[in-house]
C-alpha cells in the first residue's frame, strides 16, 4: 500500500454507488498524467468511501491523498486501483482553484482521445471540444434526470447512441445545474455553447470523458466530468444522486 495525491477530475453517479477519478502525480506520455480510478476490492465505491477525513465529499478539483493497495486492471480499466477506504479515508490536501485551475486543464489534454472514445485501448481522457450541445430532460414525476452532451473533437462529432442526442452525462455537479435550469416543474432544455456563455458565463468547457463497465457485450462512452472556465458555483445535491 502507498498513499498518493490526486487531484479529482470526476465524481458521478452510477447503478449502486459513485464512482471516482482523477490524475496522480506520476507522468504519462500520452495524458500527461497517469489517470487513477480508485475502487473496493468488493462491490462498489459508495458515497461514504468518498467522504474525506474533514468530513466533506470530495469535488472535482480537490488533490486528496488516497491508500492505494495494487493496480488491478480489467481492460479497457486499465486505471483501476483497489484502495483502502476503510482504514484510511480520503484526505484533502489542498484545491486547485481560478487560474491555476484553467492552466492545469490547459496544459493537460489527452494527445489520443480516440483510443478512449473509439479504440477502447483505455478508459479516461481529458479533452476540450470545439464544439458542443446538449440537452436537460426532468420528470417530475419520477425524478429522473437525463443529461447529455454530443461534442465535436477533431472535426468528428460524437453524438452517442441514443437517437444521437449526446453522450450521458453522470458528473454529479453537472446533473445538479440540470435541477436547477429545469426546476422543480420538470420539461426538457437545450442549449450550446452560446447558450452557456449568455446564461452563465461560461467561456470554455473541458470533459472528462470514461467508459462504462462492460454491457450488453461493450462499454460505452460517458461524459464524467464537465470542467467549466470559469467554474460554475453549483454544489451537488449528495443526498439524490
Amino acid at each position: 500500500m502507498h498513499m498518493q495525491e490526486i487531484l479529482v477530475l470526476a465524481v458521478t453517479r452510477m447503478a449502486g454507488g459513485v464512482c471516482l477519478a482523477g490524475m496522480a502525480t506520476e507522468s504519462h506520455p500520452v495524458t500527461c498524467l497517469q489517470w487513477v480510478r480508485p475502487v473496493r476490492e468488493h462491490g462498489h465505491v459508495l458515497l461514504g468511501d468518498i467522504t474525506s477525513m474533514q468530513g466533506q465529499v470530495l469535488r472535482p478539483f480537490d488533490v486528496a491523498e488516497f491508500a492505494l493497495q495494487y493496480p488491478r486492471p480489467e481492460p479497457p480499466h486499465v486505471e483501476d486501483w483497489t484502495t483502502d477506504f476503510a482504514r484510511h479515508r480520503p484526505r484533502v490536501l489542498r484545491v486547485l482553484q481560478g487560474e491555476r485551475r484553467t492552466v492545469f486543464l490547459q496544459r493537460h489534454l489527452d494527445r489520443a482521445p480516440a483510443e478512449v472514445i473509439e479504440d477502447q485501448q483505455r478508459s479516461l481522457c481529458l479533452v476540450k471540444p470545439e464544439e458542443l450541445t446538449g440537452r436537460f430532460t426532468f420528470d417530475a414525476f419520477t425524478g429522473k434526470l437525463d443529461a447529455r452532451i454530443a461534442f465535436t473533437l477533431g472535426g468528428k462529432t460524437y453524438a452517442g447512441h441514443h437517437g444521437g442526442s449526446g453522450l450521458p452525462v453522470t458528473d454529479l455537479r453537472w446533473r445538479a445545474l440540470g435541477r436547477t435550469w429545469l426546476g422543480n416543474e420538470g420539461g426538457a432544455a437545450a442549449f450550446d455553447s452560446v447558450d452557456l456563455a449568455q446564461r452563465l458565463g461560461v467561456q470554455e468547457v473541458y470533459l472528462t470523458i470514461g467508459l462504462s463497465r462492460r454491457y450488453d457485450g461493450r462499454c460505452w462512452p460517458m461524459v464524467v466530468g464537465v470542467h467549466a472556465v470559469p467554474d460554475l458555483p453549483i454544489v451537488a445535491d449528495c443526498g439524490d444522486i
